[in-house]
This record gives structure tokens, C-alpha cells and sequence, in this order.
């Protein structure tokens, strides 16, 4: 294979990853210009229409998507081969990419973020925030964190914090014209705010359970948002009531501006998981990320 042939491969993969020549260009380093006319050469090479583009959104055709999913393993060995070879540097460096939700960037990153800077100056963290159930492995990251709940038996996990809880919160103003819901049931009777997560449109489901029965309730939104701050303004504004993580609301609960109700019926589940393939010659960079966090973790924990 020409060496041209191979990077307009390169270019098609990235693409079809990332569904965006914005983003791809600049993970390559080109602009989305150059990509553009690549990625045309590589389908007048081929015979065949491998994107279908708007003004908004890209898309393999599928013909693109046969030849995405024939590529896809032996670009990961090519992509593991060349990450291995920094498993053998001195000193860590390079890029660790890391997927994980809004809520564990402040539980988790954020109190680590300063000091691990410091102590790997040529370790640069791409952090991308995403609250969507993501293939970290199919999507090209490096890790990911997770509720527990919710990672592949298949991955590496490493606990970082203690179980996770929701709490169903309504604005103090709200409760002056609603009444306090006493059993799941009477959500019926209120408005409610809800998350919705943006790849499959599926919404968050308010499951409740007090450890002799579980329930789930159909609630009737008012609002959804795939944006948990945008949910916690709503309840605070008043919009209706909210099932929002504990941990993010607990300072509003604490001031006042949030009320919690039916707390017997929220029951804690696992709590967030740092996650990552099983592979062979791990990447110093993301071996000294890893050694990092779970010795931040030991750190934290009363003697």
C-alpha cells in the first residue's frame, strides 16, 4: 500500500469516528479543506460514496460503514503498536485521553488536575466530557470513567469513589404550590424535569427502589435537556422537580434552594469506576495516570 493510499485511510477512519471534519482535522493536524479533498480522492479511488455530508452532520453510507468496520481492528493494532512503543520511555509522556461524565470531572479530576500536572509536565490530559454511555475503546480513548453499573465485564475497573445516590429535588418556591410526593406514584401529579441522552434519545428513567419493591414511573416532563447543570437550574428556577446524582445537588439542598423529597426511595448504587482495556505494554503515560489516580484514592480515605 502507497503511503498516500494509507493516510487517505487514516483520514476516512477519523471521520467516520469522530462524525465531524472539524474534529478530525484537528486530531490529523490538517484543515478541514485538506481533509475534505482527501477524503474525495479516496472515494474517487474506490468508486464509491463513503460520507454522506450536510452543513450539519457526517455520516457513512454503506458502503462507508462496511469498509469502517473492516478497518476498524487492524487500525487499532497499527494505533496499539505505536502507543507501545512509549510503554518503554523514562519518563511518561504523551497524550491520555479520557471519556468520562460531568459529574465525576468534580468528583474525581478536579481535585487531582493541578497536582498531576505537576508531577507529569509532559503528560497532556484530553478530557472530553460526555455524559452518553460512549465505546471508549471503538471511540479511540485511552479510559474511561463509569458508574460501575455500567462498564463492559471485559475492561480493567478501579473504584474511585464510594456508591453514588439520585435525589428527586424541587425548588422551596415550587413546593409552595405543589404538594410533597409521599410514594413514587404521586410524581403523577407534578411536572418534572428530565435527562435525555443525545445519541439514542433515550431518557433518564426514574427507577426507585426501598428495598422491598421496586418501581419505575413514566413521569410527564416539562423539560428535557441532555445537560445536568441545565436540569439543576431548572429545578431551582422552579420549572418542576428533578433526579439529579446526590452529590451535585447536596449544596443546594444544604442552603435552602433545593428540597429533597422521597429519600427512602433512592437507594445507592456503584459508584464511579476508572476503566480501561486489558492490553499488553500499557502506555507510560497512561500507566502513570492510572498509578496517580488510585494513589490519590488511598490518600483520601480516613486512617
Amino acid at each position: 500500500m502507497k503511503g498516500t493510499e494509507f493516510a487517505e485511510l487514516s483520514a476516512f477512519m477519523a471521520v467516520t469516528r469522530e462524525r465531524s471534519f472539524r474534529k478530525a482535522a484537528q486530531l490529523l493536524g490538517l484543515t478541514p479543506s485538506a481533509l475534505s479533498h482527501t477524503i474525495r480522492s479516496l472515494e474517487e479511488r474506490l468508486g464509491a460514496r463513503l460520507l454522506n455530508r450536510t452543513t450539519r452532520s457526517v455520516a457513512p453510507t454503506q458502503a462507508g460503514q462496511t469498509l469502517f468496520e473492516r478497518l476498524g481492528p487492524a487500525f487499532q493494532d497499527i494505533e496499539g503498536a505505536v502507543k507501545d512503543v512509549g510503554a518503554f520511555q523514562t519518563q511518561p509522556r504523551g497524550t491520555v485521553r479520557l471519556n468520562l461524565p460531568r459529574l465525576a470531572v468534580h468528583r474525581v479530576i478536579t481535585p487531582i488536575l493541578g497536582d498531576f500536572t505537576t508531577a507529569y509536565p509532559d503528560i497532556q490530559l484530553d478530557l472530553v466530557i460526555d455524559d452518553n454511555i460512549t465505546d471508549v475503546v471503538a471511540k479511540g480513548f485511552d479510559a474511561g470513567i463509569r458508574s460501575g453499573e455500567l462498564i463492559s465485564q471485559d475492561m480493567i475497573a478501579v473504584k474511585l469513589t464510594p456508591d453514588l445516590r439520585m435525589a428527586v429535588v424541587g425548588s422551596a418556591h415550587y413546593f409552595q404550590k405543589h404538594t410533597i410526593p409521599r410514594k413514587p406514584a404521586d410524581l403523577n401529579n407534578h411536572s418534572c424535569v428530565s435527562y435525555r441522552w443525545n445519541e439514542t434519545g433515550t431518557l433518564y428513567p426514574w427507577r426507585f427502589n426501598n428495598k422491598e419493591q421496586s418501581v419505575d414511573v413514566k413521569v410527564s416532563q416539562s423539560v428535557t435537556v441532555n445537560d445536568i447543570d441545565i436540569l439543576c437550574e431548572a429545578a431551582l428556577q422552579g420549572v418542576g422537580l428533578a433526579l439529579l446524582p446526590e452529590s451535585f445537588v447536596q449544596p443546594h439542598i444544604n442552603n435552602g434552594n433545593l428540597v429533597r423529597v422521597l429519600e427512602d426511595w433512592c437507594q445507592p448504587f456503584a459508584g464511579f469506576y476508572l476503566y480501561y482495556p486489558d492490553k499488553p505494554h500499557m502506555p507510560a503515560a497512561l500507566r502513570a495516570f492510572i498509578d496517580f489516580v488510585k494513589l490519590s484514592r488511598r490518600l483520601d480515605k480516613p486512617a
